[in-house]
């Protein structure tokens, strides 16, 4: 056996390392031996393996044959272009049962006995990539036995014809099954939120299971609740006549509570059998939904488990996963903002799999791009509106000068205290005056007359939404916060409760907190039932919620994050389901517009770092030690010394006084660096002391208060702007300014304008429909409502009609009418012109009655329309009216259109 000398430290790195990884993967270690038959040989991982073109570190042998090569190197070098050398070794074995063109070894391998490289050569688009650990017997032998390209042919034969399929989704299907046959191994599909990127998840899951092109499907999410909207996705999916997903194919997941699911709803999802991660067998075909937090914990144990809203689930273990356990996994909602830390176990825990991995997203972030590098689909928001599947967003400023400028306390003025460790209360008067900047307000202040009076100003434009549309707007609110004592969010439903008027469940909030009973059951009721119409909540509506008869969101919480953003607007932007006519929703900034600014260049790609874990003091004062950027580190250490003086308590001094003198920490730190330069072991010895770490994290802390100015009066005001297809926001005179300049740039182009401004006699049914379209089309978006809600806050005109509003736009001289205006006036001059009988007149009126909604009269209407079909449709007119009907209704759609 070698000696363990500088020369040999490869054959260190395989004995100390490689050796146990292959034997932890079922490879039993043995020396090579020209005179043993390799048909003696199974799940064995011969040394030192003689080829033609020299010996190969290692040979895996499985059932007689060789079928992969593996190479070491030292630690100190990286093991990935180690793996042309690999290919030499398997060029120089000739095996015609496994030959791949000049590979007589269809599988490489490399390693330095941490990080290991994998290339499967059998086909030239195959990349060679990273894995966790080495292919057990079982895998290799399931790999060689896997055939994509026929996997891929048998995809293309299976038509994707499901009646609940829209385009584009038919396009992501498209795209990703190219990805799969380019081989592509990690991929990105973003698609915005409310587009159904599930549903499209599902029908690919299934085109893949069922080509065979992935048997075993690890789904992804991070919620409990969102793993148990996805089981349901699949129970209700249906994937061949008469069956659903789940009587196909198995779907498992971990375990529920109750509240996961519905009152109505069955409750019976099945739990994946560990056998099912632990022991993967070809055979098994099924999707296992899970979170990645629990996932996380069968890998790496409860004491790396990530963060998140919810418990950890109390059943979840560590356990012994190979990494084929999974040929597919689709990561869901993977924008989450991790922190630091958190991304990095989010790596890990995808990166433990060999498979392929396919993110799904609305607001990719930079680490899912970082990871899954290639987007092979994108569906924008913009474009999803244009087609027509989502809707857009109208935008109403509030300026609220506490929001904007803070608060401002005077001498003498009586304020709240709270205490918000104990909740205790008091009032007391300010001896000096106080200033408190924005970004302390429901952080250290608040202004009940601010909330008070942005909630006002927030009822006078739901109490003009149920006015129009009959219908209280369904309400989000996003508050600052929900913390104990001092919670924005409480004070925000106490208060509309009392506004609104309509009674406690009316307003409910919606948060993590322990005072909410059943908060997913409670998003349940605010969905699907009429009560809650208000609800305030924090961040737990932010992702994942579909909410699609939800109309307004009002932004009381600043936000920086653009993908928070993007998800909390998501909230708003699906077609309404028991409201189909909901044509737009309404977001509120409450910061006088500054958030939609901020986020103005929002793009679907977004580069929200992740949030930062500060290094602890200890963790500081070790690098400090061990020379790792000292400079650094010690400018990092004086900073969070100078931090801790200023936020201690008085009484800390006399604890810090054991180790610095006086206990004067601010004068410590400021003598830090030169300390460290002139003494370094023994002011070192007083850093790394245990105990004077503890109470650097440990020190009593100044006594937190929450004020409450009692008698600031805020000024609040707002204003209504209109969104562009354009991404603009408009006000209103900018508005009506782009209407006009549009309406003059197309009086020729545009058939419909033309018609109004010019032709009135080819007025009809058609040229009305075609105006619509165009004008909403615009990049401005000019649709009826908006242009209305626009006249009436400029022209001082209500409710005006679409043809007043464009001959107004080319002529301010043209009068504003209402629909019912109109037509009262077209009727006019023609039973002015003419005599009718009374029977005829009977007729007109029901004609009156039917133009005052649609403006336009034409033969088809009076066989589809009940107020004609009713009493003889088409024939019955014809014969009242003496044959002559044709021509008065050309009379009445000039009439109409003049």
């Amino acid at each position: 056996m070698p000696q363990a000398t500088p020369a040999n430290s490869e054959w260190l790195t395989r004995k100390r390392l490689i050796d146990g990884k292959l034997k932890a993967t079922g490879w039993r270690v043995v020396p090579f031996a020209s005179s043993k038959s390799l048909a003696s040989l199974d799940r064995c991982a011969i040394e030192e393996f003689e080829t033609t073109n020299g010996p190969a570190d290692y040979a895996l042998c499985l059932g007689g044959q060789i079928v992969a090569i593996l190479e070491a190197k030292k630690l100190t070098l990286g093991p990935q272009n180690v793996l042309s050398q690999a290919e030499r070794y398997s060029k120089g074995t000739e095996q015609p049962a496994l030959q791949a063109g000049a590979f007589g070894v269809p599988l490489l391998y490399s390693t330095n006995g941490e990080v290991i490289w994998h290339h499967d050569i059998r086909n030239s688009l195959n990349r060679s990539r990273q894995i966790a650990q080495f292919h057990t017997p079982e895998a290799i032998s399931e790999i060689l036995s896997f055939d994509l390209d026929a996997a891929i042919a048998r995809l293309r034969t299976i038509p994707n014809k499901s009646a609940k399929l829209r385009p584009y989704q038919f396009e992501a299907n498209e795209a990703i099954e190219q990805a799969i046959a380019d081989r592509k191994r990690a991929m990105l599909v973003a698609m915005a939120t409310g587009t159904g990127k599930t549903f499209t998840m599902v029908n690919e899951i299934y085109r893949l299971m069922k080509s065979g092109a992935a048997r075993r499907v690890l789904f992804l999410v991070d919620r409990r609740a969102l793993a148990a909207q996805a089981v349901r996705a699949f129970g209700s999916f249906d994937a061949e006549q008469g069956l659903k997903f789940d009587k196909i194919y198995e779907v498992y997941s971990q375990r529920f509570q109750k509240e996961d699911f519905g009152e109505d709803e069955k409750f019976d999802p099945k739990v994946l059998p560990q056998s099912y991660l632990q022991a993967p067998k070809p055979g098994n075909a099924f999707v296992y939904v899970s979170t990645i937090q629990r996932m996380t914990i069968n890998l790496y144990g409860r004491e790396v488990a990530m963060g998140g809203e919810e418990p950890i689930d109390d059943d979840a273990e560590k356990l012994d996963i190979p990494i084929h356990a999974f040929d597919l996994i689709v990561a869901d909602e993977c924008h989450r903002g991790y922190t630091s830390s958190e991304v990095a176990l989010w790596r890990k825990t995808l990166e433990h799999f060999d498979s392929i991995k396919i993110g799904l997203t609305a607001t990719p972030a930079a680490h899912t791009t970082a990871y899954f590098k290639d987007t092979v689909y994108r569906y924008e928001y913009e474009r999803a509106v244009r087609e027509g599947f989502l809707v857009d967003y109208d935008v109403v400023k509030i300026r609220s000068n506490v929001r904007m400028n803070g608060v401002f306390l005077k001498e003498g003025e009586e304020v709240g205290l709270i205490n918000p460790e104990t909740g205790s209360k008091k009032l007391d008067s300010i001896e000096d005056e106080r200033a408190f900047d924005a970004s302390t307000v429901e952080r250290e202040i608040t202004s009940p007359d601010s909330n008070k009076k942005i909630l006002e100003e927030i009822m006078t434009y739901a109490q003009e939404h149920e006015q129009t549309y009959g219908r209280f707007p369904k309400t989000l609110i996003f508050a600052a916060n929900d913390l104990p004592h001092t919670s924005h969010a409480d004070q925000l439903v106490d208060q509309a409760r009392d506004i609104f008027g309509r009674g406690d469940s009316f307003v409910q909030k919606i948060t993590g907190s322990p005072t909410v009973d059943r908060p997913l059951q409670r998003i349940r009721e605010f969905r699907n039932r009429p009560n809650p119409g208000i609800v305030v909540s924090v961040d737990m509506l932010t992702t994942g919620v579909d909410i699609p008869d939800l109309e307004f969101i009002v932004f009381l919480r600043p936000v920086k994050s653009r993908i928070l953003f993007e998800q909390m607007l998501g909230r708003g932007t699906r077609k309404g389901e028991k409201f189909p006519d909901k044509s737009h929703f309404v977001v509120f900034d409450c910061f006088d517009g500054t958030l939609l600014e901020y986020f103005r260049q929002a793009t679907a790609i977004t580069a929200d770092p992740p949030t930062g874990v500060m290094r602890t003091i200890p963790e500081i004062i070790d690098d400090i030690w061990a020379n790792r950027d000292r400079e650094y580190n010690i400018r990092c250490l004086t900073k969070r010394l100078q931090r801790i003086d200023k936020e201690m308590h008085g009484d800390a001094r006399a604890d810090f006084a054991a180790f610095v003198p006086e206990g004067d920490l601010a004068a410590y730190a400021k003598n830090l660096r030169d300390a460290l330069q002139r003494d370094f072991v023994p002011t070192m010895g007083l850093l790394r002391n245990a105990d004077f770490q503890r109470l650097l994290q440990e020190y009593k802390r100044k006594p937190r208060v929450f004020y409450v100015a009692h008698t600031t009066e805020d000024e609040v005001s707002s204003e209504w702007l209109v969104r562009g297809m354009d991404g603009k926001e408009y006000k209103p005179d900018d508005y009506l300014t782009a209407f006009s300049e549009y309406v003059a740039t197309h009086q020729t182009d545009i058939d419909s304008i033309a018609i109004l401004l010019k032709h009135p006699q080819d007025w009809g049914p058609d040229a009305l429909k075609s105006l619509r379209e165009k004008l909403a089309s615009a990049p401005q978006r000019f649709t009826e409502p908006n242009l209305q809600k626009a006249f009436e806050l400029r022209r001082n005109k209500a409710l005006a009609d679409i043809i007043s509003m464009v001959k107004n736009a080319a002529d301010t001289q043209s009068p504003l009418l209402t629909a019912a205006e109109r037509v009262d006036r077209a009727i006019q001059k023609i039973t002015n012109a003419q005599t009718f009988t009374k029977n005829q007149l009977v007729w007109i009126e029901r004609i009156r009655t039917h133009l005052q909604g649609n403006l336009s009269i034409d033969q088809d209407d009076f066989e589809s329309q009940p107020i004609f079909s009713d009493f003889g449709g088409w024939g019955r007119a014809l014969k009242v009216f003496d044959g002559r009907l044709p021509q008065l209704m050309k009379e009445i759609n000039e009439a109409i259109a003049a």
